[in-house]
This record gives C-alpha cells, sequence and structure tokens, in this order.
C-alpha cells in the first residue's frame, strides 16, 4: 500500500499529497483520522533523536533497531519472516513508529516480553509494543553484575555509569514483576501498579495514535486532570507534612535529596566530586576542583571515573526514577521506594543517620 510505506516521513502535507495521486480524497481513505494523529505525534517525528540518532552512519544497530525503527521491531519478533531475535544485521535509518508496528497482523500472538532482568512479563494485545520498547536497556541484575564481589566503599575505576536508558514508562510499571529498578536485597518492593477500574493498559490512559493522555480518564475517580496534582496517599513522605500536594511533589523533593547525597558521598567517600549534565552521555562527570563544573580534557567532559558499588546502585535508581516523566502515575510507590532504600544505603556509607524521609 503506497500511503502506508509513505508515511514514515511523518508529514501531513505529504500525506495529503500522497492520497490525492493516489486518486483518493482524504474522506476515503481508511483511517484517515488515526493516521493524522499518529503524524503529529513523537513516534512519527523522523527528525527527532529517538530516529534521527544514527543518521550520519546511515545504519541502525540491530540492538537500537528493535525500538528506534519499525523494521527492527517486526524483525525482532519475526513478523517480517525473519527468525526472532536481534536484527541480523543494522537496519536503514529513515524508519519511525509506523503503523505497522503496532497493527502488524502477528502482534496477537506475542504473549510475553523478554525484560532486562532475564524475568518474561505476560502482555496482550498493543501492549506488547509498548512493553517491548519502554522497558530501558537495564535492570537491578546488570548493576549487581557489575559490581558482583566488590567491597561497598572501595572505588573501581572499571566501574561505569550504568544507563537505565530513557522513558522507561514500562519499566516503572511494572514494578517489583520486572525488577527493573535496582531492588536492595531484603527489601520488599511494589509489583506492577494496576491503578484501578478503568485502567487495565497503556492504552487506558493514552491516545495510542497521538499519545496524548486521556484526561477524562483521570477524572472518573480523581476531581483534577493534572495528574501532578493527584495526591493518592495520606502519608507524607518528604518530610513537609504536605498533604495537599501531589505525590509527584514527594517524588521530586526526595529524588533532590538523594542527589545530594551522592554528592556528598562522591566528594566524601569516592574522593572525587561529581556534577551531572542531562544533555551529555554519560551524564555524570569529574569534578576534582568542586567548583560546580565538569573537568575538561582536550576539550571535553572528563566522565566520572570514581564509582563505588553504593554510588553506582544509587545513580542507576536516582536516573531510574527520572527517566519516567510520568513515574508519579505509572508507579509512584515503587519511585519512592527506590529513592528511599538508595538514601538510607547511602546515609550508611556517610555514615548519617536518614531522617526526614518515609518509605
Amino acid at each position: 500500500m503506497r500511503i502506508q510505506s509513505l508515511l514514515l516521513w511523518g508529514s501531513i502535507p505529504f500525506i495529503f499529497a500522497v492520497v490525492s495521486a493516489t486518486g483518493q480524497s482524504p474522506e476515503r481513505t481508511p483511517n484517515m483520522e488515526e493516521i493524522t494523529q499518529w503524524a503529529r505525534s513523537g513516534h512519527a517525528n523522523v527528525h527527532s533523536e529517538s530516529f534521527a540518532h544514527w543518521n550520519d552512519s546511515g545504519e541502525i544497530p540491530p540492538v537500537c533497531s528493535t525500538c528506534h525503527s519499525g523494521a527492527g521491531f517486526r524483525s525482532f519478533y519475526g513478523f517480517d519472516g525473519s527468525e526472532p531475535g536481534l536484527p541480523q544485521s543494522p537496519v536503514p535509518v529513515g524508519g519511525v513508529v509506523d503503523c505497522d508496528t503496532c497493527h502488524s497482523p502477528g502482534l496477537p500472538g506475542v504473549t510475553e516480553v523478554p525484560l532486562p532482568s532475564g524475568r518474561e512479563h505476560p502482555v496482550t494485545g498493543a501492549e506488547a509494543a509498548c512493553m517491548t520498547c519502554h522497558q530501558g536497556r537495564a535492570s537491578g541484575a546488570t548493576v549487581d553484575k557489575a559490581v558482583a564481589g566488590q567491597p561497598d566503599d572501595e572505588v573501581n575505576p572499571e566501574l561505569r555509569f550504568i544507563n537505565p536508558h530513557y522513558a522507561v514508562a514500562a519499566a516503572s510499571l511494572l514494578g517489583s514483576a520486572g525488577a527493573l529498578g535496582y531492588q536492595y536485597p531484603g527489601k520488599e518492593y511494589q509489583p506492577r501498579f494496576l491503578h484501578a477500574r478503568p485502567v487495565a493498559t497503556c492504552i487506558s490512559c493514552h491516545e495510542p495514535h497521538n499519545l496524548t493522555v486521556a484526561e477524562e480518564t483521570c477524572l472518573t475517580c480523581h476531581d483534577t486532570a493534572d495528574s501532578r496534582q493527584i495526591r493518592i496517599s495520606r502519608q507524607s513522605y518528604d518530610g513537609s507534612g504536605n498533604l495537599q500536594q501531589g505525590i509527584h511533589a514527594d517524588i521530586g523533593a526526595n529524588r533532590q535529596r538523594l542527589f545530594a547525597l551522592m554528592a556528598d558521598y562522591a566528594r566524601e567517600i569516592a574522593g572525587t566530586p561529581m556534577v551531572y549534565d542531562p544533555a551529555s552521555h554519560p551524564y555524570f562527570f569529574a569534578d576534582h576542583n568542586g567548583d560546580g563544573l565538569a573537568d575538561q580534557r582536550e576539550g571535553a567532559p572528563v566522565a566520572y571515573a570514581s564509582w563505588t558499588p553504593r554510588l553506582l546502585k544509587a545513580a542507576y535508581n536516582w536516573k531510574f526514577v527520572g527517566a519516567d516523566a510520568g513515574i508519579h502515575v505509572h508507579n509512584p510507590h515503587y519511585a519512592l521506594e527506590l529513592v528511599f532504600d538508595s538514601a538510607e544505603d547511602l546515609s550508611a556509607g556517610l555514615g548519617r543517620d536518614l531522617t526526614g524521609m518515609a518509605r
């Protein structure tokens, strides 16, 4: 179908030009409203970093193509006739999350999605696509493997920051069922947050084509559609005692305090102050003179290389909680647990008692 193959460019004027060229009117084109909504969404934006990152090389590595190209996704599950698994070769750039990513005839046959933790989670329908691409690229098991057998507070110059990846909504939603945050031994964690009826799957809240949140769904139970103002708990977690603010504020305050503990630990225990730059990979950089700016070497910032196992675990969770802008909806208590346990562990390493935060 010519329209479907050309929609990859994500341009509404271009869609109408193709429709006209094929002798169809927009009114007669099947699913034109859905196509138009999709073309305006982030899933169709071929110029976004999510899809344009590899433009200079001209190809997307197999491990990235699964979620950053419709062709890679179909290859991963064998919908294109190939053997299921990572594509055997890089995928050409120029693709997006196209119609056939979520509407492939083979998608209903996917009943479990493999996770970086080694677990497989049951899925139904289009949720398979959401769970595949929003689960992140690492897990608590990844961190455990990196630090295995090492003393908690001993700097290992071979350690590097482990990035949970980006937009990890499925990872936070699954909670302990996915084990994609770093879960400290001996602690219990919130499982998948099932919310309440009529919320059951990703598309219960997210319009699948334009990706907007269906605010009327929130209003079924809450008196506001602003998710940041929804509390869902009668306990204060950030020590403020403010039960009028949304749970989003508690998570943000505790995450900010966790970073302050990370900075103290890096300076006092690891011996090298750190700074964070959200715009530059690998995000954490050395700041030996403590001026709040990343050290420079040959015009480039110096990556932080004084990781201890204790600091790496906390940094992973700090980034994990921040990598899902909707974690206060998807699984707020999992977020609070990860942040609290990380703060508690760092406090122990610093020889302090953790006060003013609740789990």
